[in-house]
């Protein structure tokens, strides 16, 4: 079906982020910081990229700028998953060059709606 980056520093996010997509059929990648998540991409070429935003170091929309400026993967589609929920955030993020937005907690159908979504 594809591979997602899944870019989260919380281990029991990662983990269930992880198993749901491989439930629907994806690959995954992951990636705790934001740093190591441009490296696999540029390396390893995911289809979807799906970052959480408050990380340390450089954050989800940070993240999402430099995807976007780099000429391997400005064209990889980036879906923000995150716990911020206020309509501010999501118009941030979509502005970063996120192609998609979807806010904590989510249901496994949300996260492989939204993944499917930007993937095609």
């Amino acid at each position: 079906m594809g591979t997602v980056l899944i870019v989260e520093d919380t281990p029991s996010e990662m983990e269930l982020i992880s198993h749901y997509l491989r439930e629907g059929g994806y690959m995954v990648i992951s990636a705790i910081t934001a740093k190591e998540a441009i490296n696999k991409a540029i390396e390893q070429r995911p289809d979807v990229i799906l970052t959480d935003v408050v990380m340390p170091g450089m954050s989800g929309f940070e993240l999402c700028r430099s995807l976007k400026k780099h000429p391997l993967t400005e064209k990889v589609p980036i879906v923000i998953c995150s716990s911020k929920n206020l309509e501010i955030d999501r118009l941030w993020g979509m502005k970063q060059g996120a192609d998609a937005y979807i806010t904590k907690p989510f249901t496994r159908e949300q996260l492989i709606r939204v993944v499917k979504s930007v993937a095609s």
